[in-house]
């Protein structure tokens, strides 16, 4: 596959001299409650080895009480529900190719409402399969949950080609399509896709096959490694041995064609499509030296917190979402490490930190913890999300099955939020 390639030179020094977001001095975190979930999946054979990770909102523009949401379930496929959590449609995940080659494994879901693809317009929603390094495309019903089981139509062409691996034995060490967005353009759909395991993400096309949808490379940044500090000395994230730090939770800012991206024990970088990027937040973590403990599979801090780090995010920094109201735009930010999302206005300077908030049991369905994608929308959905919605993924959905650990989403009422 061949790509502009776009190397990061001199990023590395200059990300150290970024300073964080600007505070706001208030450590208190607002306390919210979902009004609604979706039902618990487990990640066993019994469960279908479902396991939720990333929710986006399509948005019905004619009866917005019948809107759905979508939810990647990794190995166990792909979830629509509708606003009270209740399941409308299931789609499993494609078979692997062949013998000894890895099944579909759904990751990251973003939706792109009236996109403009081969002389037809069709809502669509774009998902990484991560078991097979493709993109899946579905069009949206516009009936919305009135659809029922037949509110996402597979548009994925036969042709589709692999994301990043250069051929199927590739495939298998997975390091494959991994977080996705998805951006509004005139000459057709832009996709940026992340790669897992390495610090790189790839920008694609939508292209029109018939009546199919397959996509084309445009461009790539592969980003840095290891960083400068302060001090003059030189840190690079603990990771699993051969992984660089990867990025997942991405966002585009649809007013200024900017794409905000999540590494996870980094922080958030700012990419134009046509400029440098740059890290603007940066994880708590970042600057402090940690090391791989091969007994315990994990990386476990070798000496004190930095400087260098930053306050508002615990890594790894996760689903990245922006709330447009008011000509006023919003960026809520999952920081998974401690079970919170931080809230930052958003600019031509960059993010300014609001506030932050978690989600706390309630009495429509429990709380969240290490959430991983989140998706927002600040239209009124009916009298459930009168001002909006804010779908997150939960990665511990209580009660259980016994010893079964469950993963599910939340829908809170954007109008709780700080």
């Amino acid at each position: 596959m061949r790509y502009t390639r776009v190397l990061m030179a001199g990023v590395v020094a200059a990300a150290a001299m970024t300073a964080p977001a600007t505070a706001v001095q208030n450590s208190a975190l607002t306390q919210v409650r979902a009004v609604a979930e979706t039902g618990s999946n487990f990640d066993d054979e019994a469960g279908g080895d479902a396991n939720a990770d990333d929710p986006a909102i399509w948005v019905s523009p004619t009866r917005p009480d019948r809107s759905v949401v979508l939810g990647t379930l990794k190995n166990g496929g792909l979830t629509a529900v509708d606003l009270t959590g209740r399941q409308l449609q299931h789609i499993a995940t494609p078979l692997a190719p062949a013998e000894g080659q890895e099944p579909g494994r759904f990751n990251n879901v973003d939706v792109l409402q009236n996109a403009v693809l081969g002389g037809r317009v069709r809502d669509l929603a774009v998902v990484t399969d991560r078991g097979r390094d493709q993109l899946r495309i579905y069009a949206v019903d516009r009936r919305g949950a009135d659809a029922k089981d037949q509110v996402l139509t597979d548009v994925t062409s036969a042709k589709a080609p692999l994301v990043f691996s250069k051929d199927t034995e590739e495939v298998q060490d997975q390091r494959t399509a991994y977080g996705v967005a998805v951006l509004e353009d005139p000459l057709g759909p832009l996709v940026g896709v992340t790669r897992r395991s390495e610090a790189r993400i790839g920008l694609f096309r939508l292209v029109a096959d018939g009546a199919k949808v397959t996509y084309r490379p445009v461009t790539r940044w592969d980003f840095p490694t290891s960083f400068k500090l302060r001090d003059g000395s030189t840190w690079a994230p603990c990771e699993d041995p051969g992984d660089r730090p990867q990025f997942e939770g991405m966002v585009f800012d649809r007013t200024t064609r900017t794409l905000y991206a999540a590494q996870e024990d980094v922080g958030i970088w700012r990419v134009p499509l046509n400029g440098k990027p740059e890290l603007l937040e940066k994880v708590r973590e970042f600057g402090r030296p940690a090391a791989y403990d091969e007994e315990t599979e994990e990386c476990v801090p070798t000496g004190p917190a930095r400087p260098d780090g930053g306050r508002h995010l615990s890594a790894d920094a996760e689903g990245l979402t922006i709330a447009y109201k008011n000509g006023r735009k919003t960026l809520y930010a999952s920081s998974q490490g401690d079970s919170t999302f931080a809230i930052y206005g958003l600019d031509a300077r960059g993010l300014t930190y609001r506030a932050g908030f978690a989600v706390v049991d309630g009495a429509a369905a429990d709380g969240v913890q290490h959430s991983d994608g989140a998706a927002v929308t600040t239209q009124s959905l009916g009298a459930r999300f009168p001002h909006g919605l804010l779908a997150v993924h939960d990665g511990e959905n209580t009660p259980g099955d016994g010893d079964r650990e469950g993963t599910n989403f939340k829908l809170v009422r954007l109008e709780q939020l700080p």
